[in-house]
């Protein structure tokens, strides 16, 4: 017989195949291919006593030839838990994520639970709609990077059993766990470096000042400069959005007219990359310091100097707290902070321009 194609088409004859998008195997099927009891392939699967050595082979043997898994959706059913903790990030994308990322997940893991993340874009909607989709998924507990400032629509859900902890920004308007990085002690830090070299007139550019992190960094700045006893002029800061183009313009203010600045800070680091390509085609040396180490920043010339956060600590930090709570041994919430450490590295030594 022919199709319309010309192709010649074969019937098939003898037992039909298996269809390959079938139902899973279930341990009724195993049960029937070993010759042994529901109760007894519950066992197996289980990891319960009960079983001998002969019984057991037999079953195993009809779990490997039969490709069956267990069904963890009835254990929840039956135990209250899923085993699997939601990651709530900002930006899936930025190199900060994926060493705090991979921290909560290796912790997850030596628990014996699955990590499942999404990114929220720094949208506090679509922040609440992923939360709320992981509690849905009866997630045993979160680690959030929060976007939004008022995480009451949380409450239920923490009240239920759901384990929760904030990560890099704290919670608004609850109580909850929260680790953070010391955003204004580096800040602060980072910019008397600056000073220290000589520098007075010294530019901040830094992320929108609704988000926590800018505003303690705006804040690390400003302390820095007034502890030196030097006036900030408004021209010499710019918060707002970090796309190449917004950070561009303001470091490109900072660096032209009659008394530019000297050195800049730099408040993240998307910030700093962008300031790096600004720096690379200006006519006189800027100093710069950035918050948050960036790739390769060793090997530019001069290589850049840093206030680095260590982003595994606080997602290790996160998780093992997170999993405290849920093995009940962690009641009041707290508010932790970890050191960030300044890397000299030669754009932060740089002295004025003359």
């Amino acid at each position: 017989m022919d199709d319309r194609t010309g192709q010649r088409i074969v019937p098939q004859t003898g037992r039909r195949p298996e269809n390959r998008y079938g139902n899973r195997p279930t341990m009724k099927d195993v049960a029937a291919r070993a010759g042994v009891g529901l109760k007894t392939v519950s066992r197996v699967v289980n990891g319960e006593p009960g079983v001998t050595p002969d019984t057991g082979r037999r079953v195993q043997e009809a779990i490997d030839a039969l490709g069956f898994r267990r069904n963890d959706s009835a254990r929840v059913l039956r135990k209250g838990r899923t085993a699997s903790v939601g990651l709530v990030l900002e930006d899936l994308a930025d190199p900060f994520y994926g060493p705090l990322s991979r921290a909560v997940e290796e912790v997850a893991r030596a628990h014996g639970a699955l990590l499942i993340n999404g990114s929220s874009a720094e949208d506090p909607d679509r922040e609440q709609e992923l939360v709320l989709a992981l509690c849905a998924r009866r997630v045993d507990g979160l680690v959030i990077i929060p976007a939004g400032d008022d995480h009451r629509y949380l409450e239920p859900e923490i009240k239920a059993g759901v384990a929760t902890v904030f990560v890099d920004r704290p919670a608004g308007r609850i109580d909850a766990d929260v680790v953070l990085s010391d955003s204004f002690g580096g800040a602060r830090d980072g910019v008397a470096h600056l000073i220290a070299h000589g520098h007075r007139r010294i530019g901040f550019i830094g992320d929108m000042p609704r988000i926590h992190t800018a505003a303690e960094r705006l804040r690390g700045y400003r302390t820095a400069m007034e502890d030196a006893g030097i006036p900030v002029e408004d021209s010499w800061m710019s918060l707002g959005v970090t796309d190449p183009e917004r950070v561009r313009c303001a470091a490109e203010e900072m660096l032209a007219g009659p008394a530019p600045v000297t050195a800049i800070f730099a408040g993240n680091n998307r910030v700093t990359v962008t300031v790096v390509r600004v720096l690379a085609g200006h006519h006189r040396p800027v100093a710069l310091v950035g918050f948050d180490d960036i790739e390769l920043a060793d090997l530019l010339k001069p290589g850049v100097t840093v206030v680095a956060q260590d982003a595994a600590a606080l997602g290790r930090t996160a998780a093992e707290r997170l999993f405290r709570q849920l093995d009940g041994t962690l009641i009041t919430p707290e508010r932790i902070v970890l050191p960030t450490r300044l890397i000299t590295r030669g754009s932060g030594e740089l002295p004025p321009a003359g």
